[in-house]
């Protein structure tokens, strides 16, 4: 199938699928004779499986190494369960830190009268 189709199918942009076959974390299955990128079955799985992990939030790197895992059917669910563990590690520390934003923010609001009057404590604690 071509770019367009495994992109549509993928539920990716072309310019997306585009990138990732330059980067080698997809493969395209070869080039149509009018020299267009070709992508089979086995690229449009590991499309998904991109899609799908870049949508939890791996990066790129750890989407190489998640195919590699993918792709090997000798692989230790311990390989796979260390890098998901590093990924919640870090959605836990960014929840801590929307949570003190939240509160820091929370109290700025509280604290500010809201009125006609210039002073605001918002503004200072930005100054």
């Amino acid at each position: 199938m071509n770019i367009s189709t495994a992109a549509k199918l993928a539920d990716l942009p072309v310019k997306t699928v585009r990138y990732y076959a330059d980067i080698g974390l997809v493969v395209e299955s070869g080039r149509s004779e009018s020299g267009y990128r070709v992508y089979d079955d086995v690229a449009l799985r590991k499309l998904a499986f991109i899609r799908k992990a870049r949508a939890i939030g791996f990066s790129i790197d750890e989407c190489r190494e998640l195919i590699g895992l993918y792709q090997d059917s000798a692989r230790s669910s311990a390989d796979v369960k260390r890098i998901a563990g590093h990924r919640l590690e870090q959605i836990e520390a960014k929840q801590q830190e929307l949570a003190s934003l939240h509160h820091e923010l929370s109290r700025l609001i509280a604290s500010c009268r809201g009125d006609e009057r210039a002073d605001c404590p918002i503004i200072d604690f930005l100054g």
